[in-house]
């Protein structure tokens, strides 16, 4: 399961730690299924996965400039520079012709995000979002930070958790990225989940997935602007039972899903199977 090194990671918390620039991007074998589903979506549903705000179009280049460099240095089995392109797992993705965060997008599993300083908050100012968790880049595009969490337990307007992020945006320097993790548990493997969809979790917990989010912010050296990655793991929760760490990592879950309060259980679903899923994961944990 693609857990982080520290086992389930607490919800509605902010959770950051440093990032070796090195790991900055996360690439695996799935790279083509990805970005034949980002594809797929930018041609059904262009208007949803896709926004950016006039002005920010150096930034844009700046991200692709820094991805061009890195991927192939980092994953040479994966990426190559073929002239005007670069090839993606076997995918040749031209450099040019359309927006570069567009472009920027197509190369690597993450959905990216840039965050631009106005004058009193940080703001989304463009985002290639084909694989969101119950939320549309169309409604917060443009946004301040405080409103996009807005929905979020904890992470609003003037609660700590929101004071503590709009701090973070301003201290993080260029050579100092950071990651957290997020999670959650859907009914179904889809990437794309935005809030239309039906129930992110139903009555059988038989068909339960852990959805990770690994995050993370960099801020970009030349424009000064963040970019936000999101990378999304999907894992059927019937193969932890396969896993050789499985009690230890039930038992992570049930400490998290029980530590859950009233609102919490709302904004992730969970509220009508959260303690049926507890039970099935504390039969593993026992074993």
């Amino acid at each position: 399961m693609h857990l982080p090194p520290a086992g389930v990671p607490p919800l509605f918390q902010i959770g950051i730690k440093p990032l070796d620039l090195e790991h900055w991007i996360d690439a695996d074998g799935q790279l083509s299924s990805y970005l034949a589903e980002k594809e797929r979506l930018a041609l059904a549903h262009p208007d949803d996965v896709f926004a950016a705000e006039a002005g920010t179009e150096a930034a844009q280049a700046e991200v692709l400039a820094l991805l061009v460099e890195h991927l192939p240095q980092r994953f040479p089995e994966l990426y190559r520079r073929d002239g005007e392109a670069m090839v993606a797992a076997g995918r040749r993705v031209t450099l040019t012709g359309d927006a570069p965060l567009r472009i920027a997008a197509g190369l690597v599993q993450e959905d990216l995000v840039l965050m631009r300083r106005g004058e009193t908050d940080w703001r989304l100012a463009a985002g290639s979002l084909s694989f969101p968790s119950s939320w549309h880049l169309r409604e917060k595009f443009g946004r301040p930070i405080h409103e996009v969490h807005k929905p979020v337990p904890g992470f609003g307007a003037g609660t700590r958790n929101g004071q503590l992020i709009a701090r973070m945006f301003d201290n993080l320097r260029p050579e100092m990225p950071v990651i957290r993790w997020n999670w959650s548990v859907y009914a179904d493997a889809a990437l794309h989940h935005p809030p239309a969809d039906p129930l992110r979790f139903d009555a059988n917990v038989g068909n339960a997935f852990l959805r990770l989010e690994r995050q993370t912010l960099r801020r970009l050296p030349a424009s000064r602007d963040i970019l936000f990655t999101i990378r999304i793991y999907i894992d059927p929760l019937a193969e932890l039972e396969r896993h050789s760490d499985a009690p230890a990592i039930a038992r992570g879950l049930v400490e998290r899903l029980s530590a859950l309060d009233a609102a919490q259980l709302d904004y992730k679903g969970l509220t009508a199977e959260r303690d049926r899923l507890v039970g099935r994961l504390g039969a593993i944990a026992a074993r």
